[in-house]
């Protein structure tokens, strides 16, 4: 591991497992709770080499669905706390997330996406958005952001645990085994060097006047807990337009979009700017959260666009969520699904020839 510190800002090397570590550290995170799996293995690794030095605290429990709710009675003593799976692990800790979305829970999760179903691959997919947005039996009152690059793993896992602690509902951070793996240059910085604000936190079981809360997730009758859940929906509804994030890129001319979120985007990126080079009107759409989902965005960037292409390596996952979005409107979808495989900018130029 790299030797740096979190003075200022440091321009450095490194996997995008370690950059999470570094980013939690810099959140000012007490404690991580976490279970081996591959690829997020090395979060843990890392965390705990850095844990002793900041004065930190590490638990590997028994399995997921233990790391999942230990995570939320951290959370509930006021701990800053997080967690690290993929995968099958990501399944597990599904009953702790909504149990997170009842409760109003500041949880945060990483996910670094692997091959499914089941088992499958420790290499690399997007097979897990929609289980990470709408996991559970729950109405999906989380915040996703799906990450690009390094840097924006230490940027994004900075504001996930901001989000959490600010609005209540748990936060996400949806990487990839390719981001958790390879390694690349980003800088790290004390969140103070960038004027970002910590958002403090507080005991969720208790005031400072003595006063008692009595947290619950289970309801007795039907009515009861459809005034929770429609509560809950009102919150999230007046905060989704003040989270909602998304990059676009050559969209106001183009009658071809590239729609596309986490390291797929990178490809996009290299494909616009090929064809553009060869005159072609060609932009990108990438959802930065996927969870809310920029609809009304979307929308507007391909308003004169004749075809979207939806680019994504699983089987229609970000497909749905773009068909949603685009409902009413005349653009024609080309799907263009890899589930579990990397998609090359050389493949976005050739499904474009093809169109």
């Amino acid at each position: 591991m790299a030797e740096v510190s979190l003075q200022g800002e440091q321009r450095v090397f490194m996997t995008g497992n370690e950059v999470v570590a570094w980013a939690a550290v810099a959140a000012k995170v007490d404690i991580m709770y976490g279970y081996p799996i591959t690829p997020q293995n090395e979060i843990m690794h890392y965390w705990t080499r850095l844990a002793p030095k900041y004065g930190k605290r590490f638990l590997q429990t028994e399995d997921e669905i233990s790391a999942g709710f230990t995570m939320l009675g951290g959370v509930m003593t006021g701990r800053k706390s997080f967690t690290a799976t993929a995968g099958p692990g990501n399944v597990l800790m599904q009953e702790s997330c909504v149990m997170a979305e009842m409760m109003r829970l500041p949880a945060v999760y990483v996910i670094q996406q692997r091959g499914g179903p089941s088992t499958a691959t420790v290499i690399y997919a997007q097979q897990e958005t929609q289980l990470t947005c709408f996991g559970g039996n729950g109405e999906g009152h989380r915040i996703v952001y799906s990450t690009s690059t390094h840097q924006e793993l230490f940027d994004y896992t900075l504001k996930a645990f901001n989000a959490a602690w600010t609005y209540r509902f748990p936060s996400f951070v949806l990487g990839d085994g390719y981001q958790a793996k390879m390694r690349e240059p980003l800088t790290i910085y004390e969140a103070a060097a960038r004027g970002v604000k910590l958002v403090p936190t507080t005991p969720l079981v208790g005031e400072a006047n003595g006063k008692f809360k009595h947290l619950r997730n289970t309801y007795n009758t039907e009515d009861e807990l459809y005034e929770v859940v429609m509560a809950n929906q009102r919150d999230w509804d007046a905060m989704a337009p003040q989270i909602v994030e998304w990059k676009d890129m050559e969209c106001q001319d183009a009658d071809v979009v590239f729609v596309c979120h986490g390291v797929v985007a990178r490809a996009a990126i290299g494909a616009v700017e090929e064809l553009r080079s060869q005159g072609k009107k060609v932009g990108l759409f990438r959802p930065v959260t996927v969870r809310p989902f920029p609809e009304k965005q979307l929308v507007d960037a391909v308003k004169n666009a004749k075809k979207l292409v939806v680019a994504e390596s699983a089987y229609g996952q970000l497909l749905k969520m773009v068909e949603v979005a685009t409902r009413g409107t005349k653009v024609e979808i080309v799907p263009m699904l890899r589930p579990g495989i990397g998609i090359t900018t050389e493949e976005l130029v050739e499904q474009y020839n093809n169109l």
